[in-house]
């Protein structure tokens, strides 16, 4: 039996903290809670760690968020057995500092399918170091060019947002869609897109993950490699920070 959690990140990325109430532990001791500030791992993006308060006050420490059995069933996996039982209440607070990066970086990440706007074969986001491939057969970019080119959008502080669309919208406009491989879930009758300027001017595309609200606030990042991973194959690598620093 598949649980359905409120997942409350999906609504303001901004919250980090909320009250919610224990529906399940499983075979594994994972907690299901019937709603979370908690992003489970998806689409490239790490799950939040952080932490569970007891109404007597015990901390219990998440050390990952999955999905289960639909991407509905977000799983908080304690770093050691909780002693939580269905009913219970508890305080659900995130790492913010650690989400806040990600929330940049994945945002940094779409900034660099704008830039660089080929079919996409792979992306992983992390805390200092995110990588996304495209299927290109000669970059023609240096890391120096699509640096600028990402610190154009970033100064240029568009507003970021979200709206629904319908499964029929997303196939009478398959060009939302940038991954080669990979089709974002439907069936459900709606599919979130993250827009990048007014109206999504700069960018749009199908995604459940969580962003910063405007470009500005992803802050200075730079290409720190670009890699040959096959014949058709390119890596680039997202950092923070500066080139030099």
């Amino acid at each position: 039996m598949a649980f359905v959690t409120q997942a409350l990140f999906r609504e303001d990325g901004y919250l980090t903290e909320s009250e919610a109430k224990v529906v399940h532990i499983n075979e594994r001791g994972g907690i299901i809670l019937d709603r979370t500030v908690f992003y489970a791992t998806s689409g490239g993006q790490p799950g939040d760690t952080g932490r569970l308060t007891t109404a007597d006050g015990r901390i219990i420490e998440v050390a990952a968020t999955v999905t289960g059995e639909t991407k509905e069933e977000i799983i908080h996996v304690p770093s050691a057995a909780s002693g939580l039982r269905p009913g219970d209440r508890v305080g659900v607070s995130i790492d913010w500092e650690r989400r806040h990066k990600l929330m940049r970086m994945h945002t940094a990440c779409h900034l660099l399918t704008v830039v660089c706007p080929f079919p996409i074969t792979g992306a992983a986001v992390a805390e200092d170091d995110s990588r996304v491939d495209f299927d290109i057969p000669d970059t023609g970019f240096t890391k120096e060019d699509v640096t600028a080119r990402l610190m154009e959008l970033v100064r240029a502080d568009h507003p970021i947002s979200t709206r629904l669309i319908t499964d029929e919208e997303l196939a009478a406009n398959p060009t939302l869609v940038k991954s080669k491989n990979v089709r974002p879930p439907t069936g459900t009758g709606h599919i979130r897109l993250v827009l990048i300027g007014a109206n999504g001017a700069v960018d749009s595309q199908p995604c459940g993950g969580t962003h910063v609200m405007s470009t500005g606030e992803v802050g200075e990042i730079h290409i720190g490699k670009i890699e040959k991973k096959g014949r058709e194959n390119r890596r680039f690598r997202i950092r923070f920070g500066s080139p030099g620093a």
